[in-house]
């Protein structure tokens, strides 16, 4: 009986080792399979912060500037105006009204003397026109469509905001100035003489902290430092006669492009370093850039031919080019809200024309005052504006 006893208890004792031991093992493969899962898990990846200019909004994509400009994506701000084409016609001094729905002018706004460029503010809610021989701007309300009280500003010819909404940047073009003012009031707050001639058109950096400037009547560009209010960079373009127009950053931030109206072609300049620009050839008078709402390709128009070339920013070229039915002057412009329609004006035609921009078809040729030139489609995505005629971020 006692051997029995003892036979049962070692038994059990053996019974209880094994099952320990089988419970260690089934721990011990547990661990090795969550070990196995940690492993395997995904690993974050690392998120790049741009240091941007102070007070500026943080950048949504760091692989595209144009990440807010997605169709249809209205900030709050500008959600309830009603969608308008404004066009300043230079020689007539007014500003018509086009509604994009019926491709009808629907009303004239009298203005200052050679309005040039109708600007959106950088908080979107007020649009400048920017009447250079009248030394003025005229606001006009997006939501009312009503003109408000003129604010005296010497040589207006075009006008950018800095992209913490700090400051407004007159390109004062015959005073050969960069003229810094709260962007608001328009108080003069700094002026940057310059050596070049003809200051007129800009984009900036995807951090903010500078910009390019192209000089119309010498040929030239400057790099300037935004927090500075300074001019860092200055050189001639490598053709004879070039006359640089319109500037704008690629969507990676990597490059800039300038479209030159007697070079008939774009500049492609990297903009960090500041070194002699490649170029690419588009079309006779280079003159407007245009971002689609994609951000893959660029509308460029090409005022001495009456046509449109499209560049595609993956394939580095130009890989469609639209003419105009019955020539043109295209000029100045935007995309519509919806990214469907290129708005451009017909500087030496007193029209402008609706371009679908993905059959490059002409939908309207309208009729407006005498030289038509920097118009803007409004509203338009985005959250902030860096001015011209829609540069959004």
């Amino acid at each position: 009986m006692q051997r029995t006893r003892i036979a049962h208890a070692l038994l059990a004792t053996t019974v209880l080792a094994a099952l320990a031991a089988c419970g260690a093992g089934s721990n011990h493969r547990t661990d090795e399979a969550l070990g196995s899962k940690a492993a395997l898990a995904p690993v974050r990846k690392k998120t790049t912060v741009v240091r941007g200019l102070p007070g500026m909004p943080p950048v949504l994509n760091p692989k595209d500037v144009y990440a807010a400009d997605r169709p249809n994506r209205l900030s709050p701000v500008v959600r309830d105006f009603p969608s308008r084409v404004y066009v300043p016609n230079t020689n007539s001094n007014t500003v018509s009204v086009i509604d994009p729905r019926t491709y009808e002018v629907i009303e004239t706004i009298p203005v200052g003397a050679q309005p040039q460029h109708v600007v959106p503010s950088w908080d979107m809610k007020t649009l400048w026109v920017n009447n250079d021989r009248g030394n003025t701007l005229t606001p006009i309300d997006p939501k009312t469509g009503k003109a408000g009280k003129t604010v005296d500003v010497h040589d207006p010819y075009n006008l950018y905001f800095t992209p913490n909404g700090k400051y407004a940047i007159v390109m004062a073009s015959l005073d050969r100035e960069l003229v810094f003012r709260d962007a608001h009031t328009m108080k003069r707050e700094k002026t940057v003489p310059v050596s070049c001639y003809g200051v007129n058109h800009a984009d900036f950096s995807l951090d903010g902290r500078y910009f390019i400037v192209s000089c119309e009547f010498s040929g030239e560009l400057l790099k300037v430092d935004t927090e500075k209010m300074k001019v860092i960079g200055q050189q001639k373009l490598p053709f004879h006669g070039a006359m640089p127009q319109d500037v704008k950053i690629s969507p990676d931030g990597k490059k800039f492009y300038i479209a030159d109206m007697m070079a008939d072609g774009v500049w492609i300049l990297d903009g960090d370093k500041f070194t002699k620009p490649a170029f690419l050839p588009t079309g006779k008078g280079c003159h407007g850039l245009y971002v689609s709402r994609d951000s893959r390709e660029m509308y460029i128009s090409n005022r001495g031919e009456g046509s449109i070339s499209v560049f595609d920013f993956a394939e580095n070229k130009v890989t469609k080019k639209w003419h105009l039915p019955d020539g043109g002057s295209p000029d100045m412009g935007g995309v519509s809200a919806d990214g469907k329609v290129l708005w451009l004006s017909g500087r030496y035609n007193s029209e402008v024309y609706a371009i679908d921009t993905h059959t490059g078809k002409q939908l309207a040729r309208i009729k407006v005052g005498s030289g038509p030139h920097g118009l803007a489609v409004y509203p338009q995505p985005g959250r902030y504006s860096l001015g011209h005629t829609g540069i959004f971020r």
